[in-house]
């Protein structure tokens, strides 16, 4: 057979199979490698190459995802959620060392039950890219991955149905109404009243700098008008905040007073406008460095990026993409829009340089090599280009390399090299499929197992009872440090609250960067140790 029919042939088959629903469960892009193991059993060769260049695609991408809420998931008030993701890769690694001690397992085999069991494909990648025997690398996923999904989907499914309580029902639901009037953008007049800012700009007053708030228009004459270019506070100038309520009430604290005036009537349609940032001129810089008021007349009111909309502050930094709502006259809106680009068609089309370039930065850093007395080590295929996508994805861009894509070129990206990766891994790994099976027979199976089950017990119990996190809290970021998207499907599908959302995606990035990372260095410990 042509080696690369061949290959279409397995991917296209697993891409079907993929799609075929369980009660609720389905394997994804993850059921070619099912595919591909049978194949390479029966004599199916590709061409050398594929698997190395789907991989570096593949977590190249998966970085750039990743990094906008990495490094700001260890920082900020999702620590906690970041932290139980870290405990329960932790949990897993230990687990699979002592399965591996005491069932004598070979180190890359033991590393693909790990990879498989808590269903992380980047791992796959990492611990096969520098593995001598990757087919027992595939194997031990191939066996381990369904394992890992049943797993977190049926704790998910009886957590809910045996932690299920009325109290935790109305915590939830006072949770989320709370969450959602901070976060809902409002607008609300405010009465100059403190002597201390008065013939000051705004973008002199440090509140401002720090707090996701802007003033908006300011009160002449009974009719609500954009805020000049040239504006100072003067006593009792009524102007108009716009941000969630906790900022409105600091900032309103600095001014003087917020009123009671619900006569606000806005010319929207010829003072308010909405531009798509595509000019290097603009995106890099904040709204601090860009002085957009003082030099164009103009107040940027809201920022919609990557689906989420949020009210700037003077350190906000403007990206690639970013869609702004600004509020000014018209001659000054006309004039702004040639300024920022306004080229929507450009938000569809990849850089190419930048994908390539990143990518060949990340492989070169892969290969750099540290030794550890006896053990060398170097990032590899996998972990380069996933460093470089993290540093990437947080700064968005360095130097002429973009840190972003369109959502479609993305995933397309993403899931592509995911394909040719499995596809490559389990045809080299089929021809010894049954070997390996044979040899360590059912044991695999109830490794498998201990390696799903252990660090959800763990993660689970120390999100309820040591961090007193809810019941939807604490199965959001047991399923994100599992790295399972089923198991958060699942929950979503049981309840309506966003907690377990949010909870999820600030576990979701930490534990899918340390699996990939402590997964083939827990493979060369345990050669080390052998």
């Amino acid at each position: 057979m042509n080696p690369l029919l061949g290959l279409l042939g397995v991917i296209a088959i697993g891409l079907a199979l993929g799609r075929i629903s369980f009660y609720g469960i389905s394997f994804g892009t993850s059921a070619i490698l099912f595919v591909a193991l049978v194949a390479g059993h029966y004599g199916l060769t590709i061409t050398e190459g594929f698997g190395n260049l789907g991989l570096a695609l593949f977590v190249y991408c998966v970085g750039i995802s990743a990094g906008p809420t990495f490094f700001r998931g260890l920082a900020a008030r999702g620590r906690v959620m970041a932290l139980l993701g870290g405990i329960i890769v932790l949990t897993g690694v230990v687990v699979t060392w002592t399965s591996a001690k005491l069932l004598d397992l070979p180190a890359e085999l033991a590393g693909g039950l790990m990879a498989g069991a808590m269903t992380s494909t980047p791992a796959l990648g990492a611990i096969s890219e520098s593995a001598t025997d990757p087919s027992s690398v595939a194997v031990g996923f191939g066996v381990a991955y369904p394992i890992g999904i049943i797993a977190v989907v049926l704790f998910v499914q009886l957590s809910l149905k045996f932690c299920h309580s009325p109290d935790i029902d109305e915590s939830t639901r006072v949770a989320d109404a709370a969450m959602l009037d901070e976060t809902r953008i409002q607008r609300h007049a405010v009465a100059i009243a403190n002597p201390g800012i008065v013939g000051r700009r705004p973008s002199d007053v440090d509140t401002f700098l720090n707090s996701g708030c802007q003033i908006s228009r300011i009160r002449v004459e009974g009719r609500w008008r954009p805020l000049p270019a040239e504006y100072c506070f003067q006593f009792e100038d009524h102007l108009l905040l716009v941000g969630n309520p906790s900022d409105i009430r600091r900032v309103a604290e600095t001014l003087g007073h917020l009123t009671q005036d619900d006569n606000v009537v806005l010319d929207a349609d010829r003072e308010r406008k909405s531009v798509v940032v595509t000019s290097p001129d603009i995106y890099g810089y904040s709204l601090k460095d860009l002085s957009l008021r003082s030099r164009y007349g103009v107040t940027v009111v809201r920022v919609r990026r990557h689906e989420m909309e949020f009210v700037p502050s003077g350190k906000t930094q403007i990206e690639f993409g970013d869609t702004l709502t600004l509020v000014g006259e018209t001659a000054a809106l006309a004039k702004i829009e040639s300024v920022v680009g306004h080229r929507p068609r450009a938000l569809n089309e990849t850089d190419l340089l930048s994908l390539v370039g990143g990518i060949a930065f990340g492989i070169m850093v892969g290969n750099i090599s540290i030794d550890f007395g006896r053990i060398s080590m170097s990032l590899g295929i996998a972990g380069g280009p996933l460093i470089v996508g993290l540093i990437l994805g947080h700064f968005r861009r360095i130097g002429p390399i973009r840190g972003s894509f369109p959502p479609a070129a993305q995933l397309l990206m993403t899931e592509g090299g995911l394909a040719l990766f499995l596809a490559d891994a389990g045809i080299k790994a089929g021809a010894d499929l049954g070997a390996v099976l044979s040899e360590h027979g059912v044991g695999l199976g109830f490794t498998a197992t201990a390696i799903a089950v252990t660090p959800l017990i763990v993660g689970f119990g120390i999100a309820r009872y040591r961090f007193k996190l809810n019941l939807l809290q604490s199965l959001g970021a047991t399923c994100g440090g599992m790295t399972s998207t089923p198991g958060l499907a699942v929950l979503t599908g049981a309840n309506d609250s966003s907690q377990c959302v949010t909870s999820y995606v600030a576990a979701y990035p930490v534990a899918l960067v340390m699996i990939t990372v402590a997964a083939p260095l827990l493979v060369e410990f345990l050669k080390w140790a052998y």
